[in-house]
């Protein structure tokens, strides 16, 4: 096989996704694998990295860039944050010391905001791809997820953000509270698209219609997949409140993988303009135009 130029790399907290990649930013091959942050210790990232492409490399150098969580506390090497606003791409990166002399490896930045207090690890690669394939762009972008970050975008730059717990929240409620005993049962379309309108209508009544669903499913026992469905939508519905501000008068790009888009779907019908792109597409556009920017360091 023809051995890479360089290796892209987006390092979750559950996964670790690589490209090989020719000089010309073409893909040779896609490998993945489950070594994410949250299982190894420090110690352990270069032999999970070299587990993943030994048998791409060359007897030489080859320049390794990263996004994501190896850059965070306990990763790979601490990469920091870059305070917004900030040009989606700064020209800033940590260079990780290694014991194989085959990989250069450097690790980008987060991002972060003093007011109101909050950070991002990951998506700002993402960020940095649609703007990169959206250079007039001027708007919302918006990436659900565990954690879903609302960013507010202008001239090639990340004005402001916040993210939203909607994901975690969902995970917690239905692995850890009453309702978990309520959610058997197939999805029910129409009553998530319901619940999303309810929890937007009325936002400040979500903890009492959360409990509402237990006890509807005590005196009326309802399919529980529509629990289930309304438990999501109140949650995304809650956070549509939450990010008005955002949505109400800007357009909106949509990151995602096509399920979690399909969930946010009412943003079509409540912003202005609405596009969809999706998550993997957008993490590789981003490393190569971080690794563009970083050129004249040999990345």
């Amino acid at each position: 096989m023809t051995a890479p130029d360089w290796i892209a790399v987006d390092w979750g907290t559950s996964n670790l996704r690589i490209w090989a990649m020719r000089a010309d930013d073409t893909v040779l091959e896609r490998r993945k694998s489950d070594h994410g942050m949250g299982r190894l210790r420090e110690d352990q990232f270069e032999e999970s990295f070299l587990s993943l492409v030994e048998d791409l490399l060359p007897d030489r150098p080859t320049p390794v860039l990263v996004c994501g969580m190896a850059g965070a506390r306990g990763g790979w090497r601490e990469a920091g944050y870059v305070s917004v606003p900030a040009a989606s791409q700064n020209g800033t990166v940590s260079r990780v010391i290694t014991h194989d002399s085959r990989i250069d490896v450097r690790i980008l930045p987060g991002l972060s905001q003093t007011n109101p207090p909050d950070v991002m690890r990951g998506e700002e690669t993402q960020i940095a791809g649609v703007l990169a394939r959206n250079p007039e762009f001027d708007g919302v972008i918006c990436l659900p997820g565990t954690h879903t970050k609302w960013v507010r975008v202008a001239g090639g730059a990340v004005l402001e953000f916040r993210t939203f717990m909607t994901g975690e929240l969902y995970a917690i409620l239905t692995q850890h509270s009453i309702l978990r005993q309520s959610l058997d049962g197939d999805w029910d379309d129409a009553a998530f698209a319901d619940a999303v309108a309810q929890g937007l209508a009325a936002p400040a009544d979500t903890s009492a219609t959360l409990f509402g669903l237990r006890a509807q499913n005590l005196l009326a026992t309802p399919d529980r997949g529509e629990t289930r469905a309304r438990l999501s939508g109140l949650l995304i519905g809650l956070e549509f409140a939450g990010a008005r501000s955002f949505w109400e008068q800007n357009p909106v790009i949509l990151v995602g993988e096509k399920r979690t888009r399909e969930l946010y779907a009412s943003l079509d019908r409540l912003a202005p303009e609405v596009r969809h792109a999706e998550t993997e597409d957008m993490t590789l556009a981003g490393l190569i135009a971080a690794r563009s920017a970083l050129k004249g360091e040999d990345v």
